[in-house]
């Protein structure tokens, strides 16, 4: 069982380390810690997204995340289920649709996001940066439409660190909080990339 020490490591190297470590093991456990809730979850959720099993423990102030690899068979498999499924990212990088008037623009993004809501294929990713994460925060004016394409399915990623940079990392309402590792890897593995 092999052990790596990501305490203190700024975002997203937690992520990227731990990839580094996955990529060398062919199967068996691995253990990261780290010494934050936000490296944590996206650790966490970096490993599910590659077929592996997850349990978290909490020690004090730090988070060990034991990881279970699968074997190659099982691998291959979940890949073979996952080529079935089209992958379509939306990424929105303002709180505004459109450059010029700010009220149109404001009028368009939540307009946007109702119709996105209505239509019957929903994306599996809407990927929040800049300030596009006020959109997910408390008070923004599209808050309902996000739960609701999040209850439909659709994962809403948000930017850590754009979040921080606005103050509402403790304001976000609704989906996850990501980094730049997470966004980057959703839109490369995209089938197709909406950038409204």
């Amino acid at each position: 069982m092999k052990e790596i020490d990501c305490r203190g490591m700024a975002c997203p190297q937690p992520v990227i380390t731990t990839k580094q470590a996955l990529d060398q093991l062919e199967e068996g456990k691995l253990i990261v810690i780290v010494n934050n809730p936000s490296s944590c979850g996206n650790v966490e959720r970096f490993a599910r997204s590659q077929g592996c099993s997850v349990e978290v423990e909490k020690k004090e102030e730090d988070f060990y995340i034991h990881i279970q690899k699968i074997k190659a068979k099982d691998e291959e498999r979940a890949v073979k289920q996952d080529e079935k499924t089209r992958k379509v990212v939306v990424y929105i990088n303002s709180d505004l649709l459109g450059v010029g008037d700010e009220a149109l623009g404001s009028f368009l993004i939540k307009a946007f996001l109702k119709t996105l809501l209505d239509l019957e294929t929903k994306p599996n990713h809407l990927i929040l940066i800049n300030s596009g994460v006020q959109l997910a925060a408390e008070g923004s004016k599209v808050l309902e439409n996000l739960i609701a394409l999040s209850e439909a399915g659709v994962e809403i990623l948000s930017c850590g660190t754009c979040l921080d940079f606005y103050k509402l990392r403790e304001k976000l309402s609704v989906g996850t909080i990501s980094n730049m590792y997470d966004i980057i890897q959703s839109m490369l593995e995209a089938d197709r990339l909406i950038q409204p």
